[in-house]
């Protein structure tokens, strides 16, 4: 069936691969280990609270500065560049309805009044009116706030970006 030059080019070859991926072995590890295991440096150290700082554990953490805050130093112009995420659905003209209600005059609105757009189940029912603080939470994540909202828009995680848009937003109104 095969000859023994046959035999010994089988063999020849398979010996010729393994010695191949050995020496891609051996090359792969000196370039990427650094060195022997036994000569390896910390890199950096991490810290680890002692029994001494159990009752600084338990202090509340600062979150950073208050929407409040934020609003109170917020810049309206910064606020429109951030309107395009918006545009795709709504509309900044007053009445003009597109997939979302139009967002002039949003801030001071009762929620699911806007004229002529048929809003989710429930959504008039979410608050008084849109606040800033009510907005804010809104955008932040619109489906935890609204579960009953159709918008498909995921949220704004930034809060100075949130307040920048609301006081662009508090700027169209009659």
């Amino acid at each position: 069936m095969f000859d023994t030059m046959t035999l010994t080019k089988i063999g020849g070859s398979l010996t010729g691969a393994l010695l191949v991926f050995l020496l891609g072995n051996w090359f792969a590890e000196s370039i990427y280990s650094g060195g022997h295991a036994g000569d390896a440096t910390q890199g950096y150290v991490i810290e680890v609270a002692s029994a001494d700082d159990a009752d600084a554990a338990d202090a509340p953490a600062t979150e950073g500065p208050t929407f409040a805050d934020l609003y109170a130093a917020a810049d309206p112009e910064a606020g429109e560049k951030l309107t395009r995420a918006c545009t795709g659905c709504h509309s900044f003209a007053e009445g003009r309805i597109m997939t979302g209600p139009s967002l002039h005059g949003v801030v001071g609105r009762a929620p699911g009044t806007a004229e002529g757009f048929s809003y989710s189940a429930g959504f008039a029912d979410l608050n008084a009116g849109w606040t800033p603080e009510d907005l804010d939470h809104f955008i932040t994540a619109p489906r935890e706030y609204a579960p009953s909202t159709k918008m498909t828009y995921s949220g704004m995680r930034d809060a100075t970006d949130r307040a920048n848009l609301i006081a662009y937003l508090a700027t169209l109104s009659n």
